[in-house]
């Protein structure tokens, strides 16, 4: 491993050579798992990180579910501080129905619970959680069956789980967001990939990384792992809910579990970026979304991601100074089926736009009255703007029809069960 104080003998060819030689059989191993045939859900040994090789609850094994390394590029921000480039890490590209930080939790976590004989996994969710709609994919990519609580209350999980082992299931719990000791390896193993790709690229050293903060784990894993390897960054964490001291103590805890001895304070700064709190947004930030994707062609998700640029370059703008000449590593963590929920708020800052029904294709100039649609006709090419009809607003309720598929797409499986209504007694399907 390259110290932190041999930063600047990187650049230099004999070194890159030597640096080549030195990590050729990670890099192989690392990208063999997306190229080999049968390797990609396949649960392996696992070996940590040279820097992270004397902390406790090392995992044994874990499952290749993403599609990693995922891309670093520069990221064009309108509006920077002098000198400040801003990259980007897509999370968001690590799978379709797995998008973003999550699955790097779950490929230990469903190792885990395999290798206890489980035969279910109980997690625990806001209505929209992109943790349990991972974890109900990554759980049949695996053959278990998936169980989500998709409201707050760790009572319901408890009365779920005893239930379960009454009728002689073996439920495996996993922590809302996949947030606890084990889930953090998902994200010192991305900072090693982080480094890997820092160390291959010979001419970028960032000074900080930015994240959204939503149940603390990510952060946790990123912060620790910055401090233990090579990067050294400064962590932010970008709250996009509860208060500011809760996350320093929830990190802590995390990273407590794996004993290294480290502050929370130390390692990671929080900023406060929930706005109207979790879930909800302001049209600001709906428009800074829309803005956002229209200037770089990076979609950000309203929930987590999107807060945590908006806070971010709205403190760049408050403090530039603090920002100026830094090279800032932005790790998006996905989420994107998020913006289902903000159909309706999107529809209205969309600008003008116009959707054809191509069932509906008025028939060409100069051929007079209504297309019998029962007759056969034949296609044609050359159909000017006004010679279709065209709606100016989505259909009605197509947020609803929408998250209608997709939770179709996603959760119907055998043994999957959801628990939505208070007024319904707690039951098993």
């Amino acid at each position: 491993m390259v110290p932190n104080t041999s930063i600047l003998r990187l650049f230099s060819p004999h070194v890159a050579i030597r640096r080549w030689t030195s990590t050729s059989a990670y890099r192989v191993a690392h990208t063999s798992s997306a190229s080999q045939i049968g390797s990609f859900l396949s649960k392996k040994v696992y070996t940590p990180p040279p820097w992270a090789s004397e902390l406790s609850v090392i995992p044994s094994h874990n499952y290749t579910l993403g599609q990693f390394p995922t891309p670093i590029h520069k990221w064009n921000l309108p509006n920077l501080p002098e000198g400040t480039e801003v990259w980007i890490k897509r999370d968001d590209l690590t799978g379709m129905e797995l998008s973003g930080n999550k699955v790097r939790k779950l490929e230990f976590m469903m190792a885990d619970a395999v290798a206890q004989g489980a035969d279910c996994v109980i997690t625990i969710g806001g209505i929209q959680s992109n943790h349990c709609r991972a974890t109900a994919v990554a759980a049949k990519y695996v053959n278990l069956d998936c169980y989500l609580v998709l409201v707050s209350s760790k009572a319901l999980t408890d009365l779920l789980k005893k239930r379960l082992l009454e009728k002689g299931w073996k439920p495996y719990v996993i922590s809302g967001g996949g947030s606890n000791s084990l889930g953090d390896w998902g994200y010192i193993e991305a900072v090693r990939e982080i480094e890997q790709q820092i160390q291959l690229s010979s001419d970028v050293q960032f000074d900080d990384i930015v994240v959204a903060c939503g149940s603390g784990g990510t952060v946790a894993g990123l912060a620790l792992g910055s401090q233990l390897s090579s990067i050294k960054a400064k962590v932010h964490g970008f709250s996009v809910c509860y208060n500011l001291g809760y996350f320093y103590d929830n990190v802590q805890g995390l990273i407590d579990g794996l004993q290294p001895g480290l502050n929370s304070h130390d390692i990671v700064r929080i900023e406060d970026a929930k706005g109207l709190g979790y879930a909800m947004s302001t049209p600001e930030e709906l428009k800074f979304v829309k803005d956002i994707a229209a200037a770089t062609g990076i979609v950000l998700d309203p929930v987590y991601s999107g807060k945590a640029a908006y806070g971010m370059l709205k403190d760049m703008s408050n403090n530039p100074t603090k920002w100026e000449g830094r090279k800032v590593l932005f790790v998006h963590t996905g989420g994107l089926l998020g913006l289902y929920d903000k159909v309706d708020q999107l529809s209205c800052l969309a600008g003008r736009w116009r959707k054809m029904d191509l069932e509906e294709l008025v028939h060409a100039k100069g051929q007079g009255g209504p297309r019998n649609l029962s007759k056969p006709r034949r296609r044609t090419t050359n159909l000017n703007v006004e010679d279709a009809i065209f709606m100016s607003n989505p259909p009605q309720n197509s947020r609803e029809l929408w998250c209608l598929a997709v939770v179709t797409m996603h959760f119907h499986h055998r043994g999957l069960s959801f628990f939505l209504n208070r007024d319904n007694p707690l039951s098993i399907t």
